[in-house]
């Protein structure tokens, strides 16, 4: 069953569409995620042997750019976040994780804001990482039993901060010299986010947010203390989650281990190749040996798209289709996928791509034959994925 059991109406639709088109981005609390935190020697090397991505990367010195929003007090770079995903040892999805790494001494300011900071500390890595609440407890189980003897403090730290979310059409296709007008005048300074001012000053309050590691699309992401709202949330663009879910829906995004069923999916037909969760280029990890023969094969038949469900007047269908519901392709009968995610007239199914987007294709939900299936391309698509371009490549 799916974490929401409210759907967004028509009416509820129109308001997203509205804010996010005209009147500035959303901002949304993700109460579906929590945050736990790994430090220690190890911590490195201890999720470089389990996640899909290249964990050592967030051990190196930042670029010159930064995927932070411009702010007055942030630091001048800052290593930005990673996807990843936690498989078992076939291969199979089980979590996915957001990893933040603190700004290093040499990336703050002293504690005059004349130079740059120190550290007293013995230099040992510290990640935040950003999880499932649905499954924190056996997730938290999981890592520490591969611990062993690593040198790695697991700590669930869900109380003390909240997962965030801003997203909006105007966040999109804006280059990183820019980012957003106000973020010069409102960002970080002093009376309006006093917590990130300490940040800037190798202080552990202030948090700051980033890119969406995934997709530009998707806007904005971070952490911040629970007591407090994130700098540039204004009160009336506080959105619920469902607006969230609504925007990845309409991105072809699936996102923890509900709408990626835990044990079952295979990374590569839910697109995590596409939303930079997967590192083709480091060493060995759980599952690594499933998802590099899976990649170099080439082939992937089915993945995860974006439906609309419609009556037979092509209007909007609202509240009848649930998750699990088989795809049918009426013309041959036979089924194409089913449905993983659905809110509203909208949702996420993993069909297969050949009769989902072939021209004569009409599908249906079985047992639902009033109710149309529209599967749409996202447009960050590699073109590499589209059938038509496989037939093309077969031919020439």
């Amino acid at each position: 069953m799916h974490r929401f059991k409210s759907v967004l109406t028509t009416a509820n639709r129109r308001v997203l569409h509205s804010a996010t088109e005209a009147g500035g981005p959303l901002a949304s609390r993700l109460t579906s995620r929590s945050v736990i935190r790994f430090a220690g020697p190890d911590t490195l090397k201890f999720l470089q042997g389990l996640l899909s991505n290249d964990v050592q990367r967030l051990g190196k010195p930042p670029g010159e750019l930064t995927s932070s929003l411009a702010t007055p007090n942030s630091p001048a770079a800052t290593s930005s976040p990673m996807y990843a995903a936690f498989l078992n040892p076939q291969g199979r999805f089980l979590y996915d994780l957001f990893l933040y790494s603190k700004p290093q001494a040499e990336e703050k300011l002293d504690r005059t804001g004349s130079g740059p900071g120190s550290d007293p500390g013995d230099g040992a890595v510290e990640l935040f990482a950003d999880v499932d609440a649905s499954v924190l407890d056996e997730l938290l189980q999981t890592f520490k039993k591969y611990r062993l003897r690593s040198k790695v403090e697991i700590e669930n730290l869900s109380e003390d901060f909240n997962c965030w979310q801003r997203f909006g059409r105007n966040l999109v296709g804006k280059s990183r010299a820019v980012e957003e007008p106000e973020a010069a005048s409102v960002g970080w300074g002093a009376g309006v986010d006093r917590a990130a001012m300490s940040a800037s000053h190798a202080n552990d309050g202030g948090w700051q947010w980033f890119r969406d590691p995934r997709l530009e699309c998707l806007g904005f992401r971070g952490i911040f203390p629970s007591n407090t709202v994130p700098p540039l949330v204004e009160a009336d663009k506080e959105a619920d989650e469902e607006n969230y879910l609504m925007w990845r829906i309409d991105n072809g995004v699936a996102e923890g281990s509900t709408e990626i069923p835990k044990g079952e999916a295979i990374p590569l037909e839910y697109n995590l190749e596409g939303i930079n969760a997967i590192s083709f280029d480091k060493g060995c990890y759980v599952g690594q040996e499933f998802i590099a023969r899976t990649h170099h094969r080439g082939v992937i038949r089915k993945r995860l798209v974006p439906l609309t469900f419609l009556d037979d007047n092509g209007k909007e269908v609202e509240q009848k289709v649930a998750p699990g519901s088989d795809v049918i392709d009426a013309a041959s009968g036979k089924k194409i996928g089913a449905v993983t995610t659905a809110l509203g007239c909208q949702g996420l199914g993993l069909l297969r791509l050949e009769e989902a987007f072939k021209d004569s294709s009409s599908l249906t939900i079985q047992g639902l034959e009033d109710v149309k299936v529209q599967a749409r391309r996202p447009s960050w698509w590699p073109v590499e994925w589209l059938p038509e371009h496989r037939q093309h490549s077969a031919v020439a």
